[in-house]
């Protein structure tokens, strides 16, 4: 209950101003306390969840190498280069799942990225013609669309081209040989726009709501045979974050996917502008008269 106020030029209204400033001071305090506590149990939660998750994903190529070890020590000879193949691939696929968890771990730290000028033009080029040279049966295309300025961010390269692979990755992995994918580039506003759209079977809207978190998978056989981690759309969502932007997805069933990250786009200090201009200037230009 807050103090009566009485008029302020009285001591006692005075007193019933202070006494009410420290009841809502406390208010609110106690108000942050429940709110910390609860962010709190939240974060607990999604911690535990996702190390049981993390044991779970790392425990299926532990099994599994484990497995065909006991085969060989039980003289499996005919068939050991078989055996040492399932064991490569599977210590591979733990290789980048540990990978994985350690960059996710560093991002939730929130450590500091590289701060550089990156041309998102060229690292999206890149991306559609690696994407093209090993897997050179898919029809992965590129397009470009105006919009004002270039499409320039501040940013770390390396993670930036993390997000761009990670994408036509995604997109190459949850499509038939058929569908076809495009990598979009441009400008709108102030921002730097990416686009990644596939021709394949779309997601529900359920999955699509979840697809972000880390370990979903709407087809967990069909991920875990193409030799996915169930984080590449988590570390996606967590590199963009992380450079101030968001990524989102666009789709239904039976109409594809679309997934378009916003990153806010790099611009020139207007004095550095102005200076590349005078620089610009023809010859002939005519200067200011001096006053």
């Amino acid at each position: 209950r807050r103090v009566p106020e009485r008029d302020p030029r009285t001591e006692v209204g005075r007193l019933s101003l202070a006494l009410n400033g420290m009841l809502a001071q406390i208010q609110q305090a106690m108000a942050s306390s429940e709110s910390s506590a609860e962010q709190a149990r939240t974060s607990e939660e999604r911690m535990r969840r996702f190390i049981t998750d993390a044991s779970h994903e790392l425990r299926t190529p532990l099994t599994t190498i484990r497995g065909f070890a006991e085969l060989y020590r039980q003289g499996a000879a005919r068939d050991v280069e078989m055996l040492m193949g399932r064991i490569e691939s599977e210590s591979a696929r733990m290789g980048l799942l540990v990978e994985d968890l350690l960059l996710l771990a560093r991002l939730d730290a929130q450590r500091p990225l590289e701060q550089r000028r990156v041309d998102l033009l060229s690292l999206a080029s890149d991306t559609v013609h690696d994407a093209q040279s090993i897997a050179p049966q898919r029809n992965i295309r590129m397009e470009v669309f105006d919009g004002p300025g270039t499409p320039e961010v501040l940013g770390d390269e390396a993670r930036l081209r993390q997000v761009l692979s990670n994408l036509v990755a995604n997109a190459l992995q949850h499509t038939p040989d058929t569908a076809g994918v495009t990598v979009r580039v441009g400008t709108d506003d102030d921002n730097t726009i990416v686009e990644v759209s596939d021709e394949g079977p779309g997601m529900t809207p359920e999955d699509a709501q979840r697809v972000f978190e880390r370990f979903y998978r709407a087809d967990s056989s069909r991920a875990r045979a193409s030799g996915g981690t169930g984080l590449g759309l988590s570390i996606v969502d967590s590199l963009v974050y992380a450079h101030g932007g968001r990524v989102s997805v666009t789709t239904a069933p039976g109409c594809g996917c679309r997934f378009r990250v916003n990153l806010p786009r790099f611009a020139e200090p207007a004095d550095e502008r102005s200076r590349e201009e005078q620089t610009a200037l023809p010859v002939s230009a005519t200067a200011p008269a001096r006053p």
